[in-house]
């Protein structure tokens, strides 16, 4: 298949971030070329809210970082990558790092139907949804993506034709079944300086060059992946369904 500009220009896409930074990490550049090319993009933030994270070098230990920094933090995010619209599912912060604890039928219904930017409201033509991992809202948001998408009759609902999981530098931590093997990526060479100027106005959830999550281990990430497809950086996905 080809994910030329082409069809690149021609989507409407929903994206599913469990939390804020998740879009970045996964298909920031995606976003942007998309958007670049005329494409619509919108996106889901599931939850967000106060939580302790460790430090870095400079501020050893643990450190609050308040769900208004991150939701400013995202919102300066969205900006910069031109998304159209977004939302936050769960803007209370119970939710936050706990949505294991939400019953798994009252987020499919958000996402399918009842959120203001839902797929029935958007009709998305792409679905851009996180691959599960260790982290428990990771994987509830990728078992309620799973069902919000399931197959059905195009007459009665919206069907999105092209359901892609994406990467986050955090998933080589995983049992081997669970590992993330991509076998879509699309070319985002010409949007590597906007993907890390992205995750750096992430300012609270950025450390130093050695976490698998900084800029720096980001950057090389995405060339890794490049690499794979013989160009400068890429970003990889794993389709769950490609239907023409």
């Amino acid at each position: 298949m080809d994910m030329g500009d082409d069809f690149l220009s021609r989507q409407r896409v929903l994206v599913i971030a469990p939390h804020s930074d998740d879009e970045t990490y996964g298909c920031a550049g995606t976003i942007a070329r998309m958007k670049s090319l005329g494409s619509e993009v919108y996106a889901q933030l599931v939850s967000v809210g106060s939580l302790d994270h460790y430090g870095n070098q400079r501020q050893p230990g643990m450190h609050m970082v308040t769900g208004q920094t991150r939701l400013r933090e995202f919102e300066a995010t969205a900006e910069l990558l031109k998304i159209d619209d977004w939302e936050v599912l769960y803007p209370g912060g119970e939710q936050n790092m706990a949505l294991d604890m939400v019953a798994r039928k009252d987020i499919v219904r958000l996402i399918e139907r009842d959120a203001r930017l839902s797929i029935e409201q958007v009709q998305p033509t792409m679905l851009l949804m996180p691959w599960t991992s260790y982290n428990q809202d990771h994987e509830a948001v990728f078992r309620a993506c799973v069902t919000a998408t399931r197959p059905g009759d195009p007459a009665v609902r919206h069907l999105v034709p092209y359901v892609l999981c994406y990467d986050n530098t955090s998933l080589f931590w995983a049992p081997p079944s669970e590992r993330f093997h991509p076998n879509v990526f699309i070319d985002v060479s010409e949007f590597r300086a906007v993907k890390l100027e992205a995750l750096r106005t992430h300012a609270s959830q950025v450390r130093g060059p050695l976490f698998h999550g900084s800029p720096e281990a980001t950057d090389l990430a995405a060339q890794v992946r490049g690499r794979e497809i013989s160009v400068g950086c890429a970003e990889g996905f794993v389709a769950l369904r490609m239907a023409f």
